[in-house]
């Protein structure tokens, strides 16, 4: 989509109508939810759609190999283990808890 600018009245309560133009040319109908970015004194808004693809796709791309829960649970009942024997062992010997 081509950069557009469009001039939108916002009432005093906040509310605002997104043109049928801008919906059609996001994807959205009906009732839809939206991310709203605020960086400076600019607003981006996008599908949320778009959002959770965008972290899929990063998720895909960073991910060093297939994990499935029961990995990530396993691994994180291990750190737990650690963590508490480290905590204990600081406590006996008088060091940071």
């Amino acid at each position: 989509m081509a950069t557009q600018s469009i001039d939108v009245k916002v009432a005093s309560n906040g509310r605002m109508i997104l043109p049928a133009s801008v919906r059609k040319a996001m994807g959205l109908h009906g009732d839809a939810k939206v991310i709203l970015t605020v960086e400076d004194d600019q607003v981006r808004l996008s599908p949320i759609g778009h959002g959770v693809s965008r972290a899929q796709a990063l998720y895909r791309e960073h991910a060093k190999q297939a994990r499935t829960i029961d990995d990530f649970l396993s691994d994180r009942k291990a750190e737990a283990v650690t963590e508490a024997g480290e905590s204990s062992h600081s406590d006996r010997h008088g060091g940071p808890a």
